[in-house]
């Protein structure tokens, strides 16, 4: 006895086996490259050789009589202390377009200063601009040099000091860095306040030059000092 035929199954066809797709990784994860970040025009950061043109700008404007030493020391100090382009701007923004897009001269108002104290005192203090390389002589008299209020151009100024049968009596910020590069010859040195006891980010001032038969004498103030002067006048007096 012959069985009925079997009826026709219909057998799903089974797809070839394939590799699974990489599973996509958190955001979280995710690197940004910041290269590849867009930055606006205003956030990039400054560079010294462009403050130092700003400084440069602001110099011509004061010899021109457009600003006066105050403005000066104050945009000045801003622009030693700016970041980015964005905070340099507004620091020329009221000069004429001549000056301030025409080819910048030297920085003589930041570069270099001198004073002199011959057979008399000599006292410099209150908001001034000081130079990068500030040469202060005394002879025969005192000089007396407070840059707790002054106008730093830079991260970094140079002060000579030299003294022959006088005084010089340097002032520098709490916040500064002091290195003593200078020496004496028959004469008194006192540095106090090293690179050490300065903040990371203060300015770093160092100190040249030669005492000859007299005193140089680089003080940090300190709050026992209740009148600016309390502590030059004392050392004078001795």
């Amino acid at each position: 006895m012959t069985s009925a035929p079997e009826e026709n199954q219909f057998v799903p066809a089974t797809a070839p086996a394939t590799a699974s797709a990489p599973a996509a990784a958190p955001v979280a994860d995710l690197v940004v490259d910041p290269a590849a970040t867009p930055v606006a025009a205003g956030q990039v950061r400054a560079s010294d050789t462009e403050r130092d043109e700003v400084a440069a700008v602001l110099s011509e404007a004061l010899a021109q009589g457009r600003l006066t030493s105050t403005e000066l020391a104050e945009r000045i100090d801003v622009a030693y202390s700016a970041k980015t382009r964005a905070e340099l701007v507004p620091l020329t923004a009221d000069l004429p377009d001549d000056l301030r897009h025409g080819p910048a001269g030297p920085v003589s108002a930041v570069e270099r200063q001198e004073l002199t104290a011959t057979f008399s005192k000599v006292i410099r203090s209150g908001r001034w601009v000081a130079g990068r390389h500030t040469t202060a002589t005394a002879t025969f008299g005192a000089l007396i040099v407070n840059l707790t209020d002054a106008v730093l151009p830079g991260r970094e100024i140079t002060l000579d000091v030299n003294t022959f049968c006088g005084k010089a009596i340097i002032t520098v910020p709490k916040n500064a860095r002091v290195v003593d590069e200078g020496g004496a010859l028959f004469g008194k040195r006192s540095v106090t306040g090293t690179a050490t006891e300065g903040e990371e980010d203060g300015p770093l001032i160092r100190i040249t030059g030669k005492s000859r038969f007299g005193k140089v004498v680089v003080h940090r103030p300190s709050d026992q000092d209740h009148h600016p002067w309390s502590w030059e006048q004392r050392y004078l007096n001795r």
